[in-house]
């Protein structure tokens, strides 16, 4: 933890890790507070009708051993990889818990991935288990025959052939269990991100990676625990945002958390959710706080109870930025990091770190610099790459089973981010654009070679290059250039055709919103797509549409 501080000198000169040599997110996150404070509430689970249901840290401590027994008793051990594909839901904190009390792996899978996204994740990190509901059940039915390595499925919503109960497994259980010793090195969770090329990788953390987050997040939340708090994120639990910006450093802290499955983000709802909740603390990313700007004056017509919000995953902008502060009269803190090394940049209004199109200073603990391609530090003002140094608790253990690609990560001690920055004579950071291909939209990042494999299935594709176009909601867009097999001609039901074969194969977020059918793709001389050329293309395309018919 942080020493709350007015200034940014102080909280550096008083910082100093302490990582312990036995540490165990399960034991910090549940089991402390479980003997401390039993009775505490750690999540209100609030239905879509409105109902609310609370857990205390006591009942979720008790469901957790109980799950993990019943994990024990299905054959789940030490190292193996639990999968879990769930909504924001009180089921998905306990499942978390209790893989981590034996010391498992937990792999968290997003429930808006389709077939191919989610055989490839189940797939490549091994799966032994998959914790999910209804909606997911439907999905993991059709593709189990082709996931080898699946012996264990749990459904929260009951029982269905084939696969066992999450109620009955936890009414056959005993509520004690002794939480396994594991060193802050040891691996806890493994979340899957999408690089330039190829499929997937999945970035493994060690236990440590939660001691790691805890000063960024008590900046971006002007200096959490305090009296009152109560935090909540539109985010799913699935990604790094949710979980690790929000859902287990409260619980560490003791801080009790909303918790409310969107089918669908709302803002009407989301601003009703907090004022009926009292939410003090939210974690928002840039694109939520942009579809909460539609929402007519808001701070009038809401009784809000806030006092901090954070917000990262993509660039938060000036625009929303000042919009926040002009309408609730305190500012966003936004914050930087990537899902192999988060929370490393950031800013903290209340310790008069907070800069209008910055994404923040070095959060205390953490070495960040612009460096060059060789791995020097530049100057102030110099355009280079955004670098965190090792060794650092938040930073990941290595991308599963490609230690070529974990080396490549690296230029000595540097770890680099792929995103191009500038830090200006105040030490703020601001953030450029990246030097790779991945795609931002809506705070997912997103590599292009998982929806060119996606197309190139289409029965009429023969080739496809995707990249992402400037949007104003989302940061960018996906678009496809797509070259049609001979004999083919394009129209609209051609490209609506495309557009949902991608969206039921992968996801809601990583198919082409555009698609432009082309005879050719710009190529290099071994046979690799331009994608620079693509983008270029793309900011032409809306140059021209902004200036209109000449």
């Amino acid at each position: 933890m942080i020493e709350p501080a007015g200034d940014y000198q102080t909280l550096l000169a008083n910082f100093r890790w302490q990582i312990p040599q036995g540490y165990n997110i399960a034991a910090s996150v549940s089991d402390r507070w479980a003997a401390e404070a039993p009775d505490r509430l750690a999540i209100r689970h609030v239905r879509e009708a409105g109902e609310a249901e609370d857990w205390s840290h006591q009942a979720l401590n008790r469901a957790a051993n109980r799950f993990a027994n019943a994990l024990a008793a299905k054959g789940i051990e030490r190292g193996d990889r639990v999968a879990l594909l769930l909504p924001q839901a009180p089921q998905t904190a306990i499942a978390h818990i209790a893989i981590y009390k034996l010391g498992a792996i937990a792999v968290p899978l997003a429930a808006l991935f389709g077939l191919d996204a989610l055989k490839y994740r189940l797939n490549n990190s091994g799966a032994k288990g998959l914790v999910t509901d209804t909606a997911g059940l439907e999905k993991i039915t059709a593709i189990r025959d082709e996931i080898p390595g699946l012996e264990l499925v749990v459904s929260i919503d009951g029982p269905e052939s084939g696969v066992e109960s999450f109620d009955a497994l936890q009414e056959a259980s005993s509520d004690s269990f002794e939480t396994l010793a594991t060193t802050p090195d040891d691996p806890a969770m493994m979340i899957y991100t999408s690089g330039t090329t190829g499929q997937p990788k999945g970035v493994l953390h060690g236990h440590r990676v939660l001691l790691g987050h805890l000063p960024g997040i008590q900046m971006s939340q002007n200096f959490m625990p305090q009296q009152g708090d109560l935090l909540w994120t539109p985010s799913d639990w699935a990604w790094a945002g949710g979980l690790l910006n929000a859902l287990f450093p409260a619980l560490h802290f003791g801080v009790p958390v909303v918790s409310f499955g969107f089918r669908k983000f709302d803002p009407e709802r989301a601003f009703r959710l907090m004022q009926d909740e009292n939410v003090q603390n939210a974690f928002i990313p840039p694109t939520a706080l942009k579809m909460l700007r539609s929402v007519d004056k808001p701070a009038s017509r809401f009784d809000l109870k806030l006092r901090s919000v954070g917000s990262a995953g993509e660039a938060l902008g000036r625009e929303t930025y000042d919009w926040f502060a002009d309408e609730f009269g305190f500012h966003v803190n936004e914050f930087y990091g990537q899902t192999e090394c988060n929370a490393v940049l950031g800013s903290c209004k209340s310790a008069g770190v907070s800069r209008s199109g910055a994404i923040g200073k070095p959060i205390p603990g953490h070495e960040v610099a612009i460096i060059d391609a060789d791995g020097n530090e530049l100057p102030p003002e110099t355009l280079g790459q955004i670098a965190v140094k090792r060794p650092n608790p938040v930073m990941f253990l290595a991308y599963w089973d490609k230690p070529a690609a974990t080396d490549e990560k690296f230029i000595g001690d540097w770890m680099i981010t792929g995103d191009q920055g500038i830090c200006d004579e105040d030490g703020y950071v601001h953030f450029v654009g990246r030097d790779d291909d991945v795609i931002t939209s809506a705070s997912y990042r997103i590599g292009p070679g998982e929806i060119e494999d996606c197309l190139l299935k289409h029965p009429a594709v023969a080739l496809s290059a995707a990249i992402g176009k400037p949007d104003p909601l989302r940061t960018e867009i996906v678009k496809a250039y797509v070259v049609l097999k001979a004999g083919l001609e394009a129209d609209h039901a051609l490209e609506k055709d495309i557009r949902s074969f991608v969206r039921e194969r992968l996801s809601a977020h990583e198919y082409p919103r555009e698609i432009a059918f082309v005879e050719e793709l710009p190529m290099t001389t071994t046979g690799k797509v331009i994608r620079r050329k693509l983008r270029e293309r793309a900011r032409q395309e809306l140059r021209q549409d902004a200036s209109g018919p000449k």
